[in-house]
Parts: C-alpha cells; sequence; structure tokens
C-alpha cells in the first residue's frame, strides 16, 4: 500500500501526474479538504478496503487550508499511517510561459500578475518542497519523460535522487541555451562539415560518430567530462539541486556536439542517473538552407 500526496506549484503539471497515477493503478481524488486527510487516510488502510494504491492531489487550492497540512501530516505519522509526497516543481519562467499559453489565471494572481502569484505560492507551500519525498522538476520534461520517471518511482519501485539531469547539443551560431547550467564548446575538434560525404549527415550516425572520435582529443574531453561529472553531481544533489542542463555546443549544432552529447548520455545511463538528451539544433541547418 502506498499513500502519496501529489503537491506542487501551479502549473508544475500535478493534474497531469495524478492521471498519470491513475493509469498506474492508484486511486486519486484531487483537491481533497486537507481537514479530511487523515480520515482518508484511515479508510485506506482499513484492511477491509479493496484499495491497492492512493494518490491525494493537495494543493494551493485549498486556501488557507494548506498551512495547516504540516499538523495533518504529523498526526498520519502518529496513527501509524505512513505516506510519500510528492512535489512537481518548475522554473519561474516556465510557469509563467505556461500560464501565458493556456490563458489562465494563477490561483494567488487572478487579478495580477502571474509573477507575484508564483513568489506567494512557493513562501506558501515551501515546507512541502523541504517535506518531499520526491521533488520532479518538469521545466525541461516533455509530457512522456515526465511519466517515464513517476513510473520508475511508482510502478518499478527504482530509488530516486530527485534529479534530472538534461544534455543538450546545440550550435553556437543559433545561441546558447539559456537554461544551461554548464556550458562545453568542442568546436577545437576536427569538423565534419567539410568533409563532403559527412557533411548531410549528423552526429547521430556512426560514419560522424567515427570522424569524430577518431580525435584524441575527443576521447579524453569525454573522459574528464565525464569525470567532472561524477565529482559534480553528488556535490549539487547535497546542495539541494534537483536538475542539471549540460549543454554542449560546435558551430551549427549537427555534428560535434551531437556526438559527445550522445557519448555523456550513455555514459551517465551507465552510471544509473536519471538522465534525458536533446538535440536542438540537428535539423536547423537543412532548414536554414532549404
Amino acid at each position: 500500500m502506498r499513500f502519496v500526496i501529489v503537491t506542487g506549484m501551479s502549473g508544475a503539471g500535478k493534474s497531469t501526474a495524478l492521471k498519470n497515477l491513475e493509469d498506474f493503478g492508484y486511486f486519486c481524488v484531487d483537491n481533497l479538504p486537507v481537514e479530511l486527510i487523515p480520515k482518508f487516510a484511515e479508510i485506506a488502510y482499513d484492511s477491509g478496503t479493496d484499495v491497492n494504491n492512493v494518490a491525494i492531489g493537495v494543493d494551493i487550492r485549498s486556501g488557507d487550508g494548506i498551512v495547516r497540512l504540516s499538523g495533518y501530516l504529523e498526526e498520519l505519522k502518529g496513527q501509524g499511517y505512513p505516506f510519500e509526497i510528492l512535489f512537481l516543481d518548475a522554473s519561474d519562467e516556465v510557469i509563467v510561459k505556461r500560464y501565458k499559453e493556456t490563458r489562465r489565471s494563477h490561483p494567488l494572481a487572478r487579478s495580477g500578475r502571474v509573477e507575484a502569484g508564483i513568489e506567494k505560492e512557493r513562501q506558501t507551500i515551501g515546507f512541502l518542497r523541504e517535506m518531499a519525498s520526491y521533488i520532479i522538476d518538469t521545466s525541461n520534461l516533455l509530457t512522456r519523460e515526465c511519466r517515464s520517471e513517476l513510473e520508475k518511482i511508482f510502478v518499478d519501485n527504482q530509488e530516486y535522487a530527485n534529479f534530472i539531469i538534461t544534455i543538450v547539443s546545440f550550435g553556437f551560431k543559433y545561441g546558447i541555451p539559456r537554461d544551461a547550467d554548464l556550458v562545453f564548446d568542442v568546436r577545437f575538434l576536427p569538423n565534419p562539415y567539410y568533409v563532403p560525404e559527412l557533411k548531410p549527415l549528423t552526429g547521430n550516425e556512426k560514419p560522424v560518430q567515427e570522424f569524430v572520435m577518431s580525435a584524441p582529443e575527443a576521447g579524453i574531453f569525454l573522459d574528464k567530462l565525464q569525470d567532472m561529472m561524477k565529482f559534480l553531481i553528488p556535490n549539487y544533489i547535497k546542495e539541494g539541486k534537483n536538475q542539471l542542463v549540460v549543454a554542449i555546443g560546435c558551430t551549427g549544432g549537427k555534428h560535434r556536439s551531437v556526438t559527445l552529447a550522445n557519448g555523456l548520455y550513455r555514459a551517465l545511463l551507465s552510471a544509473d542517473e536519471s538522465v534525458r538528451i536533446e538535440h536542438r539544433d540537428i535539423e536547423k541547418d537543412a532548414v536554414t538552407k532549404g
């Protein structure tokens, strides 16, 4: 029996998370009054109740009740009802963008600026983030990727470090990714763009990969980058960071950066890190010339 409280920032994907958990066989209830949570837990944990796993959506819509939630959670602990807290988060910039796209009002800023509502919400529910068993930052996650992370935690019962790494290949001529935490420049490597048979290919294809990695510097760089990641990741986690965006760039984002990004991605996957990859500019050269 798993009793999961799904919470987090408005616009971060709580509703989608609840739908996914329902697909996974969880009995889901959204926006349950916080005063009813202890009673609901008592019913759910009753041996006569035919419920295996439960997920409850709780957020800022509870109004003043949200500040009393910590007391009710302590009550659950005292009664011996174990629970987990899933906290969905996203950057302020991403949340603002999502609200603008959907043309909805933030629950704490119905007649004001979304940014003000976000700031107030972070202050109000900050205690839940600190208590969270799992934190998923959806800023850079596709819907299917978020579902995959939830499946790892709540279906496959895998350990989760609350830390997602995104590796982005990009072209400097199209600009550095604005959300990058670490930026690496691989323009020091030989460029397949000037090899006629390789020019139309990408770093996802073997001939380009072999050409790029044939340079001794490529292997040395990748080894040093992996070693840096091994050092940085546990230290970022220790400091409470829950996502890391690593950007690897070359001139056009088609050959060298893609090859090295793929190499780092495979290395981190083999180290059991929660990692995703994005080749931001891989098709832009063809589009621009077309």
